[in-house]
């Protein structure tokens, strides 16, 4: 993505411009991300430890929201979306879920492919670690107090 390292980098990368549909029909954008740490997570309904890891990243969001962090649930483009809308409803997520119709959200952030990929984003819109598969929430949880505690 060779974006420019200015004075203070400490290797973050920004996260990629896109716009992401939510479920509502609204949409949101990379832009919108900012001044929140920001858990984006590209994931589908028929992936096992997706569905497996949905209660910790639920549970990771109840407990850091109120301090400024906010959870981005992306489904993957051959996920049918009425699907993701009854897992959504049922499960009833307290964060926003988008569908990557055209695949283009998936492309755009490193060509995601495997599910669970999940991106922490900073307050300043980079990308500050990227788990392919479950992450520990352990560590997780530690590196999220520490970018909370960021200005």
């Amino acid at each position: 993505m060779g974006a420019l390292c200015l004075a203070g980098c400490s290797g973050a990368q920004a996260a990629p411009e896109s716009t992401f549909v939510l479920l509502d029909g609204s949409k949101q954008t990379t832009a919108d991300l900012k001044g929140k740490v920001t858990l984006v997570n590209f994931w589908a309904t028929s992936c096992v430890t997706c569905v497996a890891e949905m209660p910790k990243i639920i549970a990771t969001h109840n407990k850091y929201k109120t301090r400024g962090y906010d959870t981005l649930a992306v489904a993957m483009s051959y996920d049918p979306p009425s699907y993701v809308v009854n897992y959504a409803e049922t499960r009833q997520l307290p964060f926003k879920v988008a569908i990557d119709n055209t695949g283009a959200n998936a492309r755009a952030w490193g060509d995601v492919q495997l599910t669970p990929t999940t991106f922490l984003v900073n307050k300043r819109g980079q990308i500050v670690k990227q788990f392919v598969g479950e992450p520990d929430f352990a560590a997780l949880h530690q590196l999220i107090e520490k970018l909370l505690a960021e200005t």
